[in-house]
């Protein structure tokens, strides 16, 4: 069969190896660079923002949750507009909304414009993570898919990992203003790489808005919401993101404070544990192809646990190896059920992966705030009681709804 639709045959995706799907490899681990770039560049520089600004750890926090809650009230207008206008040209329009709200971000003069700016730049954001899988679904081969998808995740992972890098030390030896405003700059470049390499779409038709054959948007989110494993895998995003934005606002606090008294330029480097995420996005396709998509998320959940349970001794190496452990087990399960959406997806693949998102970027900005007061109250070990807790409800969840779905 072809997979030219010019030539007269159905169009079966780009398979591993073609041009096409080195080109879609790379415009999306450039968008997923650009977008999560910007999303987690103040996680980075919180302790300073929090001095700078005079507010507490959990509200400096908010800068982060204001930034993923925008993100997270997007999605179902972004999947929308894509069914639309085209895969392409919303991620593309989304893109370039965000570069330029990201590029005023730093020069925010108070916390409550900052955190206005972060909201709206959320809101820009959204157009990237609610298309991307669906827009890589229809346009890879089905027997590559799992494979793409982790590249895109990994993508996401250097691009976060790249903002807090940058940020955190310019954040220390000039301004977390500096910092930021230089990860926008990076983001951009990364924005221009998507729109120069992203492949023509040709799995996906765009549907007219006066189109006879348009299906309301409420219809097709509740034929996704009425489907319990679609269900259960959006409660996945929901807690373990919750969990792990959790970990990483924190974190910083806890190594500047006794007994280690680490200074922002050091402590950033900590995040250098999510190369290990980079690693297991990837790794999760061929883990999932060989055992099956549940046991590698209930493995990556309690990959998750152990990871965080090593954190709690005093001892920087320790604490180091745990974030490695636990960030793998992250990005892993994160790849894998963000794989799985679309495979169950019903009546609208970009509608299910939005509510898996929305999910997602609810839960880091609600547990990105609240677990602060069990930080505030307990220390680290109120924190991992707490995060802890999120990941034994996920494991419960996927074991009961997703143990029928092969």
């Amino acid at each position: 069969m072809s997979n030219d639709p010019g030539r007269g045959g159905p169009w079966h995706g780009h398979i591993h190896g073609s041009d096409g799907y080195r080109r879609m490899i790379l415009a999306l681990f450039a968008a997923g660079v650009a977008t999560f770039s910007q999303l987690y560049s103040v996680q980075g520089v919180l302790p300073e923002l929090a001095r700078d600004l005079a507010v507490s750890e959990a509200d400096a926090a908010l800068a982060v949750s204001a930034a993923t809650l925008g993100l997270a009230a997007s999605v179902l207008f972004w999947s929308l507009l894509a069914d639309r206008m085209g895969r392409l040209r919303t991620m593309t329009i989304a893109v370039l909304a965000a570069v330029v709200l990201g590029l005023a971000v730093p020069f925010s003069p108070g916390f409550e414009v900052l955190l206005a700016l972060r909201f709206i730049e959320g809101l820009a954001l959204g157009g990237i993570p609610a298309v991307a899988l669906a827009y890589l679904s229809e346009e890879v081969s089905p027997l590559h898919s799992a494979v793409a998808a982790g590249t895109y995740i990994s993508g996401t992972t250097l691009g976060g990992l790249a903002g807090r890098l940058v940020a955190g030390p310019l954040s220390e030896f000039v301004s977390w203003r500096l910092g930021t405003l230089v990860v926008s700059i990076m983001a951009a470049i990364a924005a221009g790489v998507f729109i120069a390499v992203a492949p023509k779409p040709r799995g996906f038709t765009p549907v007219p808005w006066r189109s006879p054959n348009r299906i309301p948007l409420w219809k097709k989110l509740w034929m996704n919401l009425h489907k319990g494993q679609l269900l259960v895998l959006y409660a996945q995003g929901f807690l373990l993101m919750g969990g792990f934005v959790a970990v990483y606002n924190y974190l910083g606090f806890r190594l500047e404070a006794a007994p280690f008294l680490i200074p922002a330029s050091l402590a950033s480097l900590v995040f250098i544990a999510y190369l290990s995420g980079t690693w297991s996005s990837r790794q999760s396709g061929a883990m999932v192809a060989r055992f099956g998509r549940l046991p590698v998320l209930l493995a990556s959940i309690g990959l998750m646990a152990a990871g965080l349970a090593v954190t709690l001794a005093d001892y920087l190496p320790a604490i180091i190896a745990g974030l490695l452990v636990f960030t793998a087990g992250f990005f892993a399960a994160h790849s894998v059920a963000s794989g799985w959406i679309p495979m169950l997806g019903v009546g609208g693949r970009t509608q299910a992966a939005s509510l898996y998102n929305l999910a997602y970027y609810s839960g880091s900005s609600i547990f990105g705030w609240a677990i602060g007061l069990a930080f505030k109250a307990g220390d680290w070990p109120g924190l991992v009681v707490s995060v802890v807790s999120l990941l034994v409800l996920a494991a419960l969840l996927a074991l009961g709804g997703l143990h029928r779905h092969p």
